[in-house]
């Protein structure tokens, strides 16, 4: 396997980080949902917390891109 092949593959591989930050958005903003149907009054407490998780999910989907434009530009 040459280089350029192998560059392909780990750019991919970075790529499915995207897979898991679509998922923990999902999962993050129905478990919210829930949260604020059972309890409205803590909504302003919840969603702070929304923020802040939902800050950490996009960290994980700009670091595989950013993976992937270095493995890109190395390629």
């Amino acid at each position: 396997m040459d280089s350029s092949a192998a560059a392909l593959i780990g750019m991919g591989l970075a790529a499915a980080g995207f897979a898991g930050s679509g998922i923990g958005l999902g999962t993050l903003f129905g478990k919210a949902i829930e949260a604020i149907a059972r309890q409205p009054g803590a909504e302003s407490q919840v969603s702070k917390y929304i923020w802040i998780g939902m800050a950490f999910v996009e960290a994980v989907a700009l670091y595989g891109l950013v993976v992937v434009f270095i493995i890109m530009g190395k390629g």
